[in-house]
């Protein structure tokens, strides 16, 4: 992974790890243990599914340039909709307190998409190929 990429997912990672810290201190205090739990869940599903989309952009953008930015909405799209899917199928759980899980998995997934248009904001990274000046000599 070049030092880019890996700085981008470096900078999304951590205010989302430490929100989900926060939401889970939180939930923890209001729900008891079974709400610590359902903010932990809640944040490693964000992180997980959120890091694995970020990694798969990363490859489209190095391998197919030109579908960058359709391959980074429909991304973020299926990303969505498998969150709802997962939260419908978790809607019921005893393992933890949905409630808990819910809101914390709301909290990362905006942390994390807000973390990653501020790190893609502030890295530079070159959009000219010197290497294809397109002059012929």
């Amino acid at each position: 992974m070049p030092s880019n990429d890996a700085r981008i997912l470096l900078h999304t990672v951590i205010p989302t790890a430490a929100v989900g810290a926060v939401a889970t201190v939180v939930s923890g205090v209001v729900a008891g243990g079974k709400g610590a739990l359902g903010g932990v869940v809640g944040t490693l599903v964000v992180i997980l599914f959120m890091g694995i989309g970020q990694l798969v952009l990363q490859r489209t953008a190095k391998s197919l340039p030109h579908l960058f930015q359709a391959m980074g909405l429909m991304l973020y799209t299926a990303q969505l909709l498998v969150l709802f899917i997962f939260l419908a199928l978790l809607k019921n759980t005893t393992l933890f307190d949905f409630k808990a899980f819910a809101f914390t998995l709301l909290a990362a997934t905006v942390v994390w998409v807000a973390a990653q248009a501020r790190a893609y904001m502030k890295a530079k990274i070159s959009y000219i190929d010197s290497g294809n000046t397109g002059s012929k000599s």
